[in-house]
């Protein structure tokens, strides 16, 4: 049994998204700690990408932010290796193709493997186009994540009998980005989901408020919270890590009830 599979075990699930390097590595790394301290599960982390095809304009500008700071892809290594001095709850990567090619990919992967890396999510990599990443991923023992969309339709029973680590529901079609309201169908494609793993999912894309966790968090194992969170270390830069503490546990609390 995998970490992440393990972290899923002990109730329903928090998964914070940060970018790192946002506003500067110390702050994402003093942001990661206080979602741990505030009952965060897992830790998603996003290296930053010039062309992030899935992300709305809050993580978008993230991103630009970070790589106009000098964030690279050995600096957020070395980002990991301190956070596992005492963070031990899972931590993934968040990222795309072009980064683990650029980097090469088995050097990458392995890499995730030595710091202490548990996942990998790839957003522009489809189930189809998966084989290079998992067959690395397999061997040095990183999970590499799945996403389902509502568009998934007849494909959902086949990723997820493939699953592995946890199942990265998308909400919603388009973009991430805050959402007043999440209106998918997700209880069938759950069901579906259930039906052909033991793998937990957790749903990710527009939630923004602990009402909107708990309810998706009632329909699978979890929630992630990605844009929120970032619009939060947006406006309060190296003072962020207080405040978006005090926002991870007003989610942890509600899911309690999920």
């Amino acid at each position: 049994m995998s970490n992440i599979v393990r972290a899923f075990e002990k109730g329903k699930a928090f998964i914070p998204f940060l970018t790192c390097g946002d506003p500067d590595l110390e702050t994402t790394a003093a942001c990661v700690r206080e979602c741990v301290k505030s009952g965060a599960t897992l830790i998603e982390l996003g290296i930053p990408f010039s062309d992030p095809t899935a992300e709305g304009p809050v993580i978008q500008g993230a991103s630009l932010r970070a790589l106009q700071g000098g964030v690279t892809t050995d600096r957020i290594f070395d980002l990991v290796r301190d956070l596992r001095r005492d963070v031990t709850v899972p931590m993934v990567f968040m990222t795309y193709a072009n980064v683990i090619f650029s980097y090469g990919a088995e050097n990458f992967i392995s890499t995730c493997k030595k710091i202490g890396i548990d996942g990998l999510i790839l957003p522009d990599i489809p189930y189809e186009e998966k084989g290079e990443f998992d067959s690395l991923c397999e061997r040095y023992g990183v999970d590499l994540i799945s996403m389902i969309a509502p568009t998934s339709e007849n494909r959902v029973a086949m990723i997820a009998r493939e699953a592995k680590g946890f199942i990265y529901l998308v909400s919603s079609l388009g973009v991430t980005g805050v959402r007043s309201e999440i209106t998918t169908d997700l209880a069938s494609i759950v069901r579906v989901i259930r039906e052909n793993t033991s793998i937990p999912c957790a749903v990710g894309f527009g939630i923004s408020t602990p009402e909107q966790a708990r309810k998706m968090a009632a329909l699978s194992d979890g929630a992630i919270v990605g844009s929120a969170i970032v619009r939060l270390i947006e406006r309060y830069k190296q003072d962020a890590p207080r405040y978006v503490g005090e926002f991870v546990r007003s989610m942890t609390e509600h899911l309690d009830y999920a």
